[in-house]
């Protein structure tokens, strides 16, 4: 899968969870806490989404430095390789 189809994705997910109309809003910098005002629970929340969205597992580790969005389809991007 190529990482545009899983931020595509994961862009539909965070929008949908965080009540965000406009998808565009979202880029693959975008800071997850300062400009999305993602909370820990929120965290949890979408990635237990994205583990469903694309029958995969996320360990803890592997997204304890996750800032940004982009960082979240790397993450993906090699789950799913």
């Amino acid at each position: 899968m190529k990482k545009e189809e899983i931020f595509k994705k994961v862009k539909k997910i965070i929008a949908a969870h965080m009540g965000i109309e406009n998808e565009e809003e979202i880029k693959e910098s975008s800071l997850l806490e300062e400009e999305l005002g993602l909370d820990s629970l929120d965290a949890v929340e979408i990635i237990m989404a994205l583990e469903d969205e694309f029958n995969i597992a996320i360990e803890d580790e592997e997204v304890e430095d996750v800032k940004t969005v982009g960082n979240i389809v790397e993450v993906i991007a090699l789950a799913v390789a």
